[in-house]
């Protein structure tokens, strides 16, 4: 939109406001109100602000929004109820400064606007924004808050876009001619005048039948053009005419450009002088094996020459290494400030390469922001070879992590680097790429901008956690998973409840221990389906014990792991598992840890506070252990804190471990939940716990978990006897 237009659309939507306000007061004071009036312009007023052609959004002092068009809330991927008593910056947590600069001066009178910025939705998408924003008057003149207009422009900077990347692609060494449909000149470049002699006036309008040189027959150039018609391409060797008579061969590729129905609107024309054929030929090759942006070799010669370099180091035995790195970050610069800059980030980090390495090294590009590096006679010792691949990596790191100014804008570019060592042809290339990448990985595991070597102990993890993975998935599918029950047991030795603990018994193999198993399917994403059927089983043992008289009263506290509880329908798998089971809400808590409290803390005590409602109660697992915010503990819907067994091993000894314990048994108390100690085992822990105040405790001094059908057959082993 014109920048006149934008001002009076945003000028008539605050009118149109004020007047509505006015009208509203009218209304309501007169002794004639009339409510169907005061409906309708309540309508016409939302209907006006819905078919904007911009989105519109209203905000009070506080930046809480009053209302938003239809086209804000789709442009933002939000809903009404998403808004509801959110503030604009509790929605947008990471929004720039100097968008919160612009609302405050609003604030105080002004009026802000912005041509382009970024904006992050909550999918990690990016849009492009053109934005007006400008205070909004009450009845009395003072200034009541914002109203914010903003247009999705991203189709627009993406056609610019292209438009930045076809110009510089125009201004290629290759001489380039772009084409109506009937064949008629409409643009050329520099390189065109250069290899022709004509330049851009005088061929401009013409057709390029005027370049022939009269070595082709009409059958030539009919065949030529059935095989644009035919396949919208056509590339091979052809004789044109110079501006100065001379006849001159050329290597021209011609490709039809369609329209969105398919239809050829233009042909564009590449073509490079070729004085001999072999150049033909080495154009040609230059294509199938080097990346057409940073002029590197591509995967394919990569291959061929780690293949040759394998087949030296046979004949030497001299070590070499290959090197994979990719750019700690590159995407998030991509996306933001857009492809043409990440191109130009590309090519610079491609000629630091060139600069820093050996000449015995070669470097090559994967694709994307993945190049790799490969050293050839580091030395016949492992050791030594070693360290000179490392010294080199460590230097390509050092010159890649400079500060690259485009622009006028700083960048900062860190790699992380993964190498595998070679010695013969016992590896294949693509073999030693996979030991590279998977260096790599541990390289971004470490913090990234870091250089990881491959060694056996690395591949051996893997295996173990592929095999792993595959066991997990076996033991959901064939129900060797299984739930015990450790009781729980009040200051009066009676069992009030039991924490479920899953256990994995393979088929004909020793137990697995949760220590071992629990982390893998957290890392896989197997924790999810995992934990689903460990809380369906929790809650039908629940059921089925509400039917014992003696057990009726039971809690059963289950573990929930971050990834399962941040499931978007986490509250409807825990409703519905109670209904389908017939299991008392009041009767299951939910244990979480205290680093899951701590992510999207709001977002958490929303979910916490959906499944309080249902009767469910919480406790925080190992509370002590973790880092978590006591002023957001107490807006946490808690039942309960559980000491973690550490503090409770050495308390009759440590001195440290009893102040511990006191202070968690206290602020439990000052915030009224109840305590559990885990990881009993004496008696006289029991009974400094009791004396502490502990309501609650948990450990082998009462029982190791058992099955089900154990909990409450016999005497607690702990009780006084």
């Amino acid at each position: 939109m014109p920048p006149g237009e934008w001002t009076a659309l945003l000028q008539a939507v605050s009118e149109a406001y004020q007047a509505a306000d006015r009208d509203r007061k009218l209304l309501e004071n007169a002794l004639e109100v009339n409510a169907q009036e005061l409906t309708d312009a309540n309508k016409k007023l939302r209907v006006f602000i819905d078919n904007a052609p911009v989105g519109i959004v209203m905000l009070d002092r506080e930046m809480r929004y009053l209302f938003a068009s239809q086209r804000w809330l789709r442009d933002r991927q939000l809903t009404i109820q998403n808004i509801v008593g959110k503030s604009h910056y509790e929605l947008n947590p990471t929004l720039p400064q100097h968008w919160r600069e612009a609302h405050r001066r609003c604030l105080e009178g002004a009026t802000e606007s912005g041509a382009e910025d970024p904006f992050v939705r909550p999918d990690g998408s990016v849009i492009w924004t053109k934005w007006e924003v400008r205070p909004w008057l009450d009845t009395h003149g003072t200034v009541g808050g914002i109203i914010l207009m903003s247009e999705d422009i991203t189709e627009r900077k993406r056609t610019e876009e292209q438009m930045r990347i076809a110009a510089v692609a125009f201004q290629s060494r290759d001489g380039m001619i772009v084409t109506d449909q009937r064949g008629i000149i409409l643009q050329v470049n520099q390189a065109f005048s250069e290899v022709t002699g004509y330049g851009a006036e005088e061929a401009i309008g013409k057709t390029a039948s005027f370049l022939r040189s009269g070595r082709h027959d009409a059958t030539f150039y009919r065949t030529l053009w059935e095989a644009i018609m035919r396949e919208g391409h056509w590339e091979g060797e052809i004789w044109n005419r110079r501006k100065d008579g001379g006849i001159y061969p050329e290597w021209l590729s011609i490709s039809g450009v369609k329209n969105g129905h398919g239809h050829i609107t233009h042909y564009l024309g590449t073509f490079s002088d070729i004085r001999e054929p072999r150049e033909a030929e080495r154009k040609i090759l230059e294509l199938a094996f080097y990346d057409p942006l940073t002029g590197l070799p591509n995967r394919r010669l990569l291959l061929d020459r780690l293949q040759q370099a394998l087949i030296a180091s046979t004949r030497n035995r001299q070590f070499g290494a290959v090197l994979l790195l990719d750019l700690d970050h590159f995407k998030t610069v991509n996306d933001t400030r857009g492809h043409d800059v990440g191109d130009q980030l590309l090519i610079e980090i491609a000629r630091r390469l060139r600069t820093t390495l050996r000449e015995t090294d070669s470097a090559a590009r994967l694709g994307g922001d993945e190049f790799v590096v490969l050293f050839e006679g580091l030395n016949e010792d492992k050791m030594a070879a070693a360290i000179t691949a490392e010294a080199i990596a460590e230097k390509l790191r050092s010159t890649l992590c400079q500060p690259i100014t485009l622009k006028g804008e700083v960048y900062f570019i860190t790699p992380s680097m993964g190498v595998t060592l070679f010695c013969g042809q016992g590896e294949g290339g693509d073999t030693l790429l996979k030991q590279a990448d998977l260096s790599l990985y541990q390289a971004k595991e470490a913090g990234r901008n870091a250089i990881r070597f491959y060694n056996l102990a690395m591949q051996q993890a893997v295996d173990v956690r592929v095999e792993m993975e595959a066991g997990l998935r076996r033991a959901l599918s064939h129900g060797e998973f299984a739930l015990n029950y450790q009781p729980q047991v009040d200051a009066d030795q009676r069992l009030v409840g039991v924490e479920a603990l899953l256990r994995w018994h393979p088929p004909g193999l020793a137990m697995v221990s949760p220590m071992t198993f629990i982390p893998f399917a957290e890392a896989c994403g197997l924790i999810v389906p995992i934990g689903r059927w460990v809380l369906e089983t929790a809650c039908q043992q629940l059921a089925a014990w509400a039917r014992d008289p003696a057990l009726r009263k039971l809690h059963v506290s289950v573990n929930i792991s971050a990834r399962q509880f941040r499931q978007p329908d986490f509250i409807d798998q825990v409703r519905t598992t109670l209904q389908r089971s017939g299991a008392r809400a009041a009767g299951l808590v939910l244990e979480l840890t205290e680093s899951l409290l701590l992510d999207d803390v709001e977002k958490v005590i929303q979910t916490m506070q959906s499944l309080k409602a249902m009767g469910v109660g919480f406790s925080i697992d190992d509370f002590g252990t973790g880092y978590s915010s006591l002023t957001y503990l107490k807006r946490l819907p808690l039942d309960q804190i559980k000491i973690d067994q550490s503090f409770v091993r050495d308390i009759v000894d440590d001195a440290d471990d009893r102040a511990i314990v006191k202070a968690i048994i206290s602020l439990a108390t000052s915030l009224g939940l109840r305590v559990i100690a885990e990881g009993v085992e004496t008696t006289a822990q029991r009974d400094l716990l009791v004396a502490s105040g502990c309501e609650i405790h948990q450990g082998y001094l009462y029982g190791r978990p058992v099955l089900a059908d154990q909990i409450g057959e016999r005497p607690l082993p702990g009780a006084p006897s």
